[in-house]
């Protein structure tokens, strides 16, 4: 009888330049992910463009650059696996420098490895197992867990209602939906007209107003586009 075959466990990509901290930090995630460590810019650009991973761990001060320049080439490439960006600078501007770069999430030096793990499982499950996100603006919408990934503030669940009425809006973008078929395809039987408009404020409200695009007359469209 042939061995059962192993489920194939997640791909990570260290980028991390200290000699003492990038080993042991490989050691540390070799018991739930199969460890690939760059030492350089170069060097994780380098493995980024030969392999697929399905998360990335990368530091900010690198010997020949800063790694959230690794981060915004990625994402204007289409690239959309997930990133916690790990590093010593922990300003609010640095946070906001590296979220506006892409990053899904941003853990500061000293930190606890439990945490790291923890938010490395929480990234990994809401950005990598939906595929790639459907782009509204410089939004990024999975639709599968409910969540909006924002430029400016990170990550934002939506309630399963908020995600119906974004989801039909963003599978056709250019197209003005009115409230009628929004209330028919989304909502209960019973349900008044007015539900729609609150809908789209709670989804304005948690996202920015720009996202959802009021046609007068006719209802609403996709905004950002």
């Amino acid at each position: 009888m042939n061995a059962p075959v192993a489920d194939r466990r997640d791909r990570l990509l260290l980028v991390e330049d200290d000699p003492d901290l990038g080993p042991l930090l490989c050691e540390a995630l070799e018991d739930d992910y199969d460890v690939m460590l760059a030492t350089s810019l170069a060097g994780g650009a380098a493995e980024t463009a030969r392999a697929e991973f399905d998360v990335l761990v990368i530091d900010r001060r690198l010997p020949d650059g800063d790694g959230i320049d690794l981060v915004a080439s990625l994402r204007r490439t289409g690239v959309a696996t997930p990133v916690l960006v790990l590093t010593a600078l922990g300003t609010v501007r640095d946070r906001v420098d590296g979220l506006d770069a892409g990053a899904n999430d941003y853990l500061v030096k000293p930190f606890d490895l439990d945490e790291l793990l923890a938010r490395l499982r929480a990234i990994c499950r809401v950005f990598g197992t939906d595929g790639s996100p459907t782009r509204i603006g410089d939004w990024d919408f999975f639709p599968r867990s409910r969540a909006i990934h924002s430029p400016y503030v990170g990550r934002i669940i939506l309630s399963e209602r908020e995600c119906q009425v974004l989801e039909l809006l963003a599978s056709d973008p250019s197209r003005t939906f009115s409230r009628r078929e929004i209330l028919h395809r989304v909502f209960d039987a019973g349900d008044s007209l007015g539900v729609v408009d609150t809908y789209v404020h709670y989804i304005r409200r948690k996202t920015v107003p720009e996202i959802v695009t009021t046609v007068r007359g006719r209802g609403y469209r996709l905004g950002l586009t």
